[in-house]
């Protein structure tokens, strides 16, 4: 028998149950099963999807992590050009100005010295005296033949005149007349050899005095007073050297040659004065490379107003501002060395790796020169894996700014 309902029983069973169970009591008990079986079911799939939703947004952030992580972030580099001559010191020499040995020209005696080695001394003044004796009696005999060619001239002239007047008379032969025209200029010969050889001697007693030819400062004596000068020997009896200013002599290998130009300023540097470097600027160059040692000469000038610098020496030499040869830099930390040579790897636009052969030029440690296989727009990895091929796909740092190689 069906249960009956009553009106207060409804009311207090409704107070304390939820909605489903309100449904479920009003239902006939026939249909109640069917309908809890949906009701669990339903409830089943909503409490299913809702875990799977976070799962699954789990899941998808996951494998674009991986995604990520599959792709290495690199940092890169462009090349930029090379620097010029200036960052490689070469060993230079230190030659004066001006410098010349002081000969003898005529035979003698030391008579007076007058300066020492070390003394800076002007253009013509006078180092020593030389006396010579014999000098002076050839001298004095020259003087002599000359005043005896020149009575002879005269007395020759005046003959002369007189048979030219003479010949006009017919009082002498023609024949004569010329013999004395001959006579006349041959006496004119003798004179003019006679005055010759004395303005010679007096050239060579001039010599006596030796005097400085420039000014500069005296690095050599090697004679004294009372020595035996003989003019012709090979012996030196001062060296004069200018040390005001100062030529300086390097060579540059062949490699730098071409940023060596007249003009272009350098640093000089030498041993005794640590600390201390000079300027110097590029005169002339030998304009050629040298056979033996593949290199050019240049020579350089620089002032030396107190005479720090002593000429003779040896000293370090940068140039400084040189044209560059468009030659290219890239870090050394960026090559692979593999079988094939060296190469580089290139980042394209699109992430994409290309390896490259390059051609290297001078290692200055933290950089090389890449002669041939890249340009100044490429951006090449920074330490590459040795596990790395073309083709491989790579993220740039997004705090990397396409750094130059200093």
């Amino acid at each position: 028998m069906d249960d009956v309902i009553t009106p207060d029983a409804g009311k207090r069973s409704h107070a304390n149950e939820g909605p489903v169970e309100g449904i479920m009591k009003l239902l006939p008990s026939r249909a109640r099963l069917p309908v809890a079986t949906a009701i669990l079911v339903a409830a089943l799939v909503v409490a299913t999807a809702l875990g799977a939703v976070p799962r699954w947004h789990r899941r998808t952030a996951l494998a674009a992590e991986t995604l990520d992580l599959a792709v290495p972030t690199v940092n890169v580099v462009s090349p930029r050009p090379a620097q010029a001559t200036g960052g490689i010191a070469l060993p230079a020499e230190v030659k004066p100005w001006t410098e010349a040995p002081l000969l003898a020209r005529a035979n003698g005696y030391l008579k007076r010295r007058l300066v020492d080695i070390g003394d800076h001394v002007e253009t013509g003044q006078l180092l020593a005296e030389i006396d010579t004796p014999e000098l002076d009696r050839e001298l004095e005999r020259a003087r002599a033949q000359l005043a005896q060619a020149e009575a002879t001239l005269g007395l020759s002239r005046i003959t002369a005149a007189r048979w030219t007047e003479l010949v006009k008379t017919a009082s002498v032969s023609e024949q004569e007349t010329a013999e004395k025209q001959a006579d006349l200029a041959l006496k004119t010969a003798v004179v003019g050899s006679a005055r010759a050889e004395v303005r010679r001697l007096e050239k060579v007693r001039s010599f006596t005095r030796v005097t400085a030819p420039f000014a500069g400062v005296v690095t050599a004596r090697n004679v004294d007073v009372g020595d035996l000068i003989v003019a012709g020997s090979g012996r030196e009896l001062f060296h004069l050297a200018e040390t005001r200013r100062l030529k300086v002599y390097v060579q540059v290998p062949q490699a730098m040659a071409r940023a060596v130009v007249p003009g272009q300023a350098a640093e000089i540097s030498v041993p005794e004065l640590p600390g201390r470097v000079s300027t110097a600027k590029v005169i002339r160059t030998a304009g050629a490379i040298s056979a033996d040692s593949r290199t050019l000469l240049v020579e350089l000038e620089v002032d030396n107003p107190k005479g720090d610098i002593l000429a003779g020496g040896y000293a370090q030499l940068r140039f400084v501002g040189g044209k560059t040869s468009g030659v290219l830099t890239l870090p050394a930390n960026a090559l692979l060395f593999r079988s094939e040579g060296p190469q580089v790897a290139i980042v394209a636009p699109d992430g994409k790796v290309e390896l490259r052969k390059v051609k290297l030029g001078r290692d200055f440690g933290q950089s090389i020169e890449i002669l041939e296989g890249v340009t100044a727009n490429d951006r090449a990895m920074v330490n590459p894996s040795d596990s790395l091929v073309s083709g491989a796909t790579v993220r740039i740092a997004a705090a990397v700014v396409a750094d130059r190689v200093r």
